[in-house]
């Protein structure tokens, strides 16, 4: 492991993400979150499309952790689906590249299997992140040679429909660390220091915290809804 992606143990990553719909879209302001973030004390960035984590790169020194999030017609999977996405992200190389590692099939059909071994082939020197959502999806991932593995899409898929990351002092982030051979990433409504801080104890590489520190608008209307009749 490089020393760059070494720094990541033990400590934060922000994800800085604004999507179409939402009031902070633009590359401008990521970048300028990913600048507040560093300040803040995060070591690494996780960012949304390429011309996001380009404005992000000339802001930061930090590794960041790449992904784009497309829709395609009739396909669950929406973070890096395919190939046109990984391309995209290679132009800008970011450390890492995410991608949904859940057992749902990507647009055409294709399976994570086949998809992940055309890319470990097209981009062998690339670090891969595995988005997973249930315990079984996770060592799937581990075994094909994922270099992490993160909990980004527990609760986010029908697998994990009634499952949550911090259930049961974050009892399938245990199981999978206590199994999986490769660094295991805690990500998803991990929204409190004290939470990112017991992620680390039950022996994750790093914690990715993204809405409650980058989306005003949610934190707004915990503040709001806090103070309605």
């Amino acid at each position: 492991m490089n020393e760059k992606i070494e720094k990541l143990r033990g400590k934060l990553v922000v994800s800085c993400q604004a999507l179409p719909h939402e009031p902070l879209h633009s590359s401008f302001i990521m970048g300028r979150m990913a600048r507040a973030a560093k300040e803040g004390g995060a070591v690494g960035i996780r960012a949304n499309t390429r011309e996001d984590i380009r404005e992000i790169q000339a802001q930061v020194d930090l590794p960041v952790i790449g992904i784009v999030k497309r829709d395609y017609e009739g396909c669950d999977v929406y973070i890096t689906p395919t190939l046109r996405e990984v391309e995209e992200l290679m132009e800008v190389r970011p450390e890492i590249i995410a991608l949904d590692a859940t057992g749902r099939l990507r647009p055409n059909g294709v399976t994570l299997d086949a998809f992940f071994r055309e890319l470990k082939q097209r981009y062998p020197e690339q670090l891969w992140m595995a988005d997973c959502s249930t315990v079984e999806e996770a060592l799937h991932a581990d075994e094909l040679g994922f270099d992490f593995i993160g909990t980004t899409m527990v609760g986010y898929t029908e697998e994990s429909r009634d499952l949550r990351i911090e259930a049961d002092d974050f009892a399938i982030l245990r199981e999978i660390v206590a199994r999986a051979k490769h660094p295991v990433i805690a990500e998803g409504n991990i929204n409190t220091p004290e939470k990112a801080r017991r992620v680390i104890e039950l022996g994750a590489f790093s914690v990715v915290v993204g809405s409650i520190i980058t989306r005003p608008q949610l934190i707004t209307k915990s503040f709001a809804e806090a103070l309605a009749d």
